[in-house]
């Protein structure tokens, strides 16, 4: 296996808008630029359960469209089964570009987009 010595490649595990800011400071980011990408810098992931099928099935359409991702069960696909799991995994600032979107969506999906809005507000 060869070895990486270029560059000082580094994995950073940022998990809070104030380790992403401060992680941005360090390299001498503008305070403008920090404020635009910090909600870019927190990938998080979150698993919901018992979600109507129908539902995760327009969960996925609107985070696709975001640039996220959300895997769902199989039977989400001809409705076989009425719930599904989900595991949404998205930047904080695709979560927050999904939201309003959610709001205005049928099957509990406005109780859901203020379930994620209650958790990326935790961050």
């Amino acid at each position: 296996m060869k070895m990486i010595h270029d560059f000082s490649p580094e994995i950073l595990n940022l998990n809070t808008i104030d380790e992403a800011r401060q992680a941005m400071q360090d390299i001498h980011c503008t305070d403008a630029g920090i404020k635009i990408m910090q909600d870019k810098a927190l990938f998080k992931v979150i698993k919901l359960y018992d979600v109507n099928s129908k539902a995760a099935n327009i969960l996925k359409q609107t985070f696709l469209s975001k640039g996220g991702e959300v895997a769902i069960s199989r039977h989400c696909a001809d409705l076989s089964k009425e719930t599904s799991d989900v595991i949404i995994m998205a930047t904080i600032y695709q979560y927050k570009r999904a939201i309003p979107v959610l709001k205005m969506q049928p099957w509990k999906l406005k109780q859901i987009a203020e379930i994620l809005t209650t958790m990326i507000k935790e961050v």
